[in-house]
């Protein structure tokens, strides 16, 4: 059964397993989520749910948004997501996700958007290696040749100095650690993607 929810990434923590070792883990405030709308194979042409997350103040709203939301009764939320089922008989307009869809134990995928790091080099960049920082050399962090001489233009792809960061990243197979169901806390292994308070997805993972 496909199961995906919405969260805000709130920091980063350890937590010590039954063994006594310390374990990394990202906090999570997931949900809840509430269905605004259902889409069917028969309408739309596929199976989805679409769920808000994150109360927004009804002045922040245009009237579009506000007329959406008014439609499924609910009030506006910052955030509106897609998310593919298998059977969209199971949920209702106005039902509650939770944090407890996930338990602990599951292999989850969790997308996010990277830190935006501005404007960097190439070897910050695409980890090129750097030239000789000795006192005679004139080639240190510099990108270095382009291209050859016989097409006299630089081809698209190169991957040259620019915007770094700031990107859709999904992390693949991180482990559910712990949940706490009354507070809206899901405990990830590891680290993912984005900075503190980035909105991030969690769904459960493609390759478990």
């Amino acid at each position: 059964m496909k199961k995906a929810i919405l969260g805000i990434k709130i920091g980063m923590s350890q937590i010590f397993d039954e063994t006594g070792q310390a374990v990394p883990v990202t906090v999570v405030e997931a949900g809840p989520c509430t269905v605004l709308q259902k889409k069917t194979e028969n309408i739309d042409g596929y199976n989805a749910i679409q769920v808000g997350f994150y109360n927004l103040k009804e002045r922040l709203a245009n009237k579009p948004i506000k007329g959406h939301f008014k439609k499924a009764n609910v009030k506006p939320m910052r955030y509106i997501r897609e998310f593919r089922v298998d059977n969209v008989d199971q949920y209702e307009v106005g039902q509650s996700i939770q944090a407890d869809v996930f338990e602990s134990g599951d292999l989850v995928d969790v997308v996010g958007t990277s830190k935006g790091k501005g404007f960097a080099g190439g070897v910050k960049r695409h980890n090129f290696a750097r030239g000789s920082m000795g006192h005679g050399s004139k080639y240190h962090r510099r990108p270095g040749s382009l291209a050859a001489k016989g097409p006299a233009r630089v081809f698209k792809g190169r991957k040259l100095p620019g915007r770094l960061g700031g990107e859709r990243v999904t992390v693949q197979g991180l482990k559910v650690v712990k949940v706490y169901p009354e507070r809206n806390l899901i405990l990830i292994k590891g680290s993912i993607p984005g900075p503190k308070r980035g909105l991030v997805t969690i769904k459960n993972s493609v390759k478990a």
